[in-house]
């Protein structure tokens, strides 16, 4: 029996989160090993050219494989299945379950989590003194513009992508679940995406992420309440 896959990631870090998501929906045998990539004595280094997190460590075929990054780790599940896991068997459903994967990749990643969980989770790990109030507002605002596109699809769609959960929704709750530790995310305004982040935080797969504690930083009142 081969040994388990052991997942390096940083539990604030909106892929990690991801990957660790998918891992527990896919059901596959994992060990975690929790990295701070700012250190200098980071294995990321050593693993991932670019330092990075999540990698998962792998054996395949006998020898030892490193998936860098959420989208080898997403490849690697769908490649080692023998049926369809975490993109649906639609074709037009399995198209946007990538459109949204990429699209929180690069634009949610860019304009929301670069600045909100810059201010939330770096600045306070790396003694950059407190948050910005002109950079939270900014990173507001875009979240607002962000989360109104979700809504409209949460609210006519029984998953982000179509009928069936998928990857997507995994990649979308890595980086809402992160946000909504620190109470960024304005529920009362965006029902039908609370009644979809309900579905998928009650998953045994999310358990973990709610145990998820930031040094000196308490999580929102409700972030562990799955009847929020």
């Amino acid at each position: 029996m081969s040994a388990p896959a052991i997942l390096y990631h940083f539990a604030f870090h909106p892929a990690s989160r991801a990957a660790r998501l998918a891992l527990g929906e896919a059901k596959i045998e994992w060990a975690e090993e929790p990295v701070r990539p700012w250190d200098e004595n980071c294995p990321l280094f050593e693993l991932n050219a670019s330092g990075m997190p999540p990698v998962l460590a792998v054996t395949e075929r006998g020898k030892p494989l490193n998936l860098c990054e959420l989208d080898a780790i997403l490849g690697w599940i769908e490649d080692r299945a023998k049926g369809d896991v975490l993109l649906p068997s639609d074709v037009f459903e399995r198209a946007e379950a990538r459109r949204l994967t990429t699209w929180f990749t690069r634009r949610f990643s860019d304009d929301v989590d670069s600045i909100l969980l810059h201010e939330r989770v770096e600045k306070p790990l790396l003694r950059l003194g407190p948050p910005d109030a002109r950079q939270l507002r900014e990173g507001r605002e875009a979240l607002k513009q962000h989360l109104a596109m979700l809504e409209d699809l949460a609210s006519t769609r029984e998953w982000l992508a179509g009928r069936r959960l998928s990857q997507a929704d995994l990649v979308a709750a890595g980086h809402i679940s992160a946000l909504d530790y620190f109470g960024e995310m304005p529920w009362g305004v965006i029902p039908s995406l609370k009644l979809w982040y309900s579905k998928i935080k009650s998953r045994p797969c999310f358990r973990a992420l709610l145990s998820d504690r930031l040094p000196g930083v308490s999580p929102a009142s409700w972030y562990t309440d799955l009847d929020f």
